[in-house]
């Protein structure tokens, strides 16, 4: 198998800055560092701003105006918090975040690991190392690689289905207090039509977001997460077909960075109209009624990541 290590994506442009990890893309032991540390970032955030607003936390104030950012998530998700809302123990909160930060640990120093100890190239290393490098025109490989993503995915949905239905239930703001979800809507006409924004035989522009009950948001993660499941079993047996790679070619690592920062556009424009107007989700007891600040922002991400598959896809074109 002939290894590439040419640097033409990096060489074709004096902005580095805007390569990014296209500089490792024909070295997957690098490559695979990067996104380790990554998540390791991603983790630390997490655990650090959760610690952060635990210690800064006022009871007697309401989350929305201390302007927190984490812990409505948390308390959405039932933890810490009695009837109408109101927050009774914060030692949950304080356990997530440093679980989180214990994993930012682990994460980074395996990303440091691949960067500075290990091989640059995998398929170098020889052994079970060389069984997890790629080639972009290997679509085989490829489709093991995104099958196994895809697998993780759909566990992380039914993780929530698992706290919501069995681990102490999620916060029911029509309710005001937490409960169990123990008889989730698995009516496939019934979810599936939030897709094309209809609601009870009613099209509505909110699409997702008209969703007004957690039978239906739980009954929903169940269905995508054996979606998920379901894909990722397909990708890992399941060479693409022709007609597929012709209308979406995966043979290039700038390309399939561009779709990825499209699927990321769509989820941030989902979720700014979710945080904007949806309040069985976003419950007003933790966010509010004013979330124009926090579409804002969400929308701001969904265009920033929308302009980055518009600017890897034009690279890919450039240089195919």
């Amino acid at each position: 198998m002939a290894i590439s290590t040419d640097k033409t994506f990096a060489a074709n442009t004096n902005s580095s800055w805007l390569i990014g990890n296209a500089r490792l893309i024909d070295l997957s032991g690098q490559l695979l560092g990067a996104h380790v540390a990554h998540a390791g970032l991603i983790m630390f955030w997490a655990g650090a701003i959760t610690i952060s607003e635990v210690t800064r936390f006022v009871p007697d104030i309401p989350m929305y105006e201390q302007r927190m950012t984490l812990l409505p998530h948390l308390a959405t998700l039932g933890w810490g918090v009695g009837a109408g809302g109101e927050v009774i123990n914060t030692y949950p909160y304080f356990v997530i975040g440093i679980l989180h930060l214990i994993a930012s640990a682990v994460l980074g120093a395996g990303g440091l690991f691949h960067v500075f100890r290990g091989p640059q190239i995998l398929y170098s290393s020889g052994g079970q190392v060389a069984k997890f490098h790629y080639e972009w025109n290997d679509s085989q490989k490829l489709g093991l690689i995104l099958g196994h993503h895809l697998i993780v995915l759909g566990f992380g949905a039914f993780l929530l289905v698992l706290k919501a239905m069995f681990f102490g239930g999620v916060y029911d703001t029509h309710l005001g207090d937490v409960r169990l979800i123990s008889n989730p809507n698995l009516d496939p006409v019934k979810i599936f039509s939030y897709l094309v924004g209809l609601k009870d035989g009613n099209w509505t522009l909110l699409g997702m977001a008209s969703v007004d009950n957690l039978e239906d948001v739980v009954g929903g993660h169940i269905w995508i997460g054996l979606i998920l499941i379901f894909g990722g079993v397909w990708h890992i047996l399941v060479p693409p077909f022709t007609w597929v790679r012709k209308f979406l070619p995966i043979d290039n690592g700038e390309e399939i960075l561009s779709y990825s920062l499209l699927g990321l556009a769509l989820m941030g424009f989902i979720s700014a109209v979710f945080v904007g107007y949806n309040e069985t989700v976003y419950p007003k007891e933790f966010y509010g009624d004013e979330r124009d600040v926090l579409a804002t922002i969400q929308c701001f991400l969904g265009i920033l990541a929308l302009a980055g598959y518009f600017w890897h896809y034009w690279r890919y074109r450039q240089l195919n």
